[in-house]
């Protein structure tokens, strides 16, 4: 099953790329750059991934991420992912990254931007993979922080395909970014957001009506609303489904209760995704292999997650139409 897994061509549509910082690499980096860190060991630090919510993991994160000071950091930060995700079977990726993370301590567009399109050039080049970039808000911030980040990343648009949401979903709907999403849009971006991961059913409706979000980001509590669900089918929206991270964020006690199954079985168009890999114990064939384990998934399945991914990401018809093919073939032999 996991050589099967592996050999799905894939698309990993949910992935911070922040939250691909192994616990080596910000040891390294934080020697490179002379930034001190609050552990002392490897080890102190997969001790304190033990989260009990969304918040206890966002502290840690946004902690992690003091590292990441250079160009470099962030070019060799984007290919560590890149590479492994390729050893994963994914064929393209449409990665976040958080810009006011950033920002805010002062390392700018100027910087990270350089750095991961190194890192995805040399991807294209070396692995065969595309990948598109995603520009998050974090909405723990005011909706005016979100529209000076969208302002400073102008001159970079060309490398962004797209705006997202994320961060403490708690308290902050997705109406209160109503406007920036749409400044967006009319810069050509598309949308996609963070809703009902830890918010209510009513958290997707607003990012679907008030974002006009393309794609849910996790969604595993559309299930409290049957009339959602109808909607998610008849208008085939994705969800990108995140498995490990919502059973390592308690929305779920066990793979096991993860509703991902259930959805599909209604015709929910769900794909498989590994969210913050470093932090929640899984790169994406994990999380596939997590399923397969705890839902009982069949190779069938398996191929139908796959072939979600790549029919729910912003690659041209022709990519996807190649793509399919190939996982067609892989189940007719």
């Amino acid at each position: 099953m996991t050589d099967f897994i592996i050999s799905l061509p894939k698309a990993e549509l949910h992935v911070h790329i922040e939250g691909t910082l192994e616990p080596e690499m910000m040891f390294e980096l934080a020697a490179r750059n002379g930034v001190d860190l609050p552990f002392a060991s490897v080890e102190e630090i997969g001790a304190a991934y033990e989260f009990t919510d969304l918040q206890s993991f966002l502290d840690i994160y946004y902690q992690g991420a003091e590292v990441l000071q250079t160009s470099d950091d962030f070019r060799d930060l984007m290919w560590a992912y890149l590479e492994r995700a390729a050893s994963d079977g994914v064929r393209h990726t449409e990665m976040f990254f958080d810009a006011q993370t950033h920002t805010n301590r002062g390392i700018g567009f100027d910087v990270f931007m350089p750095g991961f399109a190194a890192a995805m050039d040399r991807a294209t080049a070396e692995l065969g993979m595309t990948s598109l970039l995603i520009m998050c808000f974090l909405r723990h911030l005011p909706e005016s922080a979100a529209i000076e980040t969208l302002e400073a990343a102008r001159p970079y648009l060309g490398q962004i395909a797209a705006v997202g949401l994320d961060s403490s979903e708690l308290g902050h709907p997705p109406e209160d970014f109503a406007r920036v999403f749409a400044m967006a849009r009319d810069a050509g971006l598309r949308s996609v957001a963070h809703a009902g991961e830890e918010g209510p059913p009513g958290f997707i409706s607003g990012a679907l009506d008030s974002l006009r979000a393309e794609r849910i980001d996790h969604g595993v509590t559309c299930d409290q609303d049957d009339g959602l669900v109808s909607r998610l089918v008849t208008e085939q929206i994705p969800l990108t489904m995140c498995p490990l991270s919502n059973v390592r964020l308690k929305a779920f006690e066990r793979m096991e209760d993860h509703n991902l199954k259930r959805l599909m079985e209604r015709g929910v168009k769900v794909t498989v995704n590994s969210d913050d890999p470093s932090y929640f114990g899984g790169y994406i064939a994990d999380n596939y292999r997590a399923l397969e384990h705890g839902l009982g998934l069949t190779h069938a399945d398996l191929a139908v997650l796959a072939g979600n991914s790549i029919e729910a990401s912003f690659l041209d018809d022709e990519a996807k139409a190649m793509l399919i093919a190939e996982i067609d073939e892989m189940l007719a032999d």
